[in-house]
């Protein structure tokens, strides 16, 4: 009898997946899973100019609603305020360009969201 798969590890393996995506678009990745007191983002990376802050949800199917619905106002503010304190730990200027991007993947599929929110 096989074992059904964790969310923790179906959503670690997705990330994965997420980075492998990003990095093929040529994208570097600097940070997975950053955590601090605020939240946690999935990940964090850089092109060209722009620190991006990336949220990855994954659904196998509709049934519960697309992926990117999961990134709600609400969520959205915390990883706002997540991205506000690595650019403050970081030590970066407060006029680096920022960009808020949504990797919805259903199933196989994946869906890259630049300027998602």
């Amino acid at each position: 009898m096989a074992e059904r798969e964790s969310n923790r590890a179906i959503g670690a393996r997705k990330e994965e997946l997420a980075v492998q995506y990003l990095k093929q678009q040529g994208i570097q990745v600097l940070e997975q899973n950053y955590r601090c007191r605020q939240g946690e983002i999935d990940i964090i990376a850089k092109e060209e100019k722009y620190l991006l802050f990336v949220e990855v949800k994954y659904r196998s199917t509709v049934q519960h609603g697309y992926p990117a619905e999961a990134v709600t106002r609400q969520k959205q503010q915390k990883i706002r305020r997540v991205a506000e304190y690595y650019q403050y730990r970081m030590h970066l200027p407060e006029n680096t360009p920022v960009r808020f991007d949504v990797i919805a993947i259903l199933g196989t599929e994946i869906q890259y969201i630049r300027n998602a929110f």
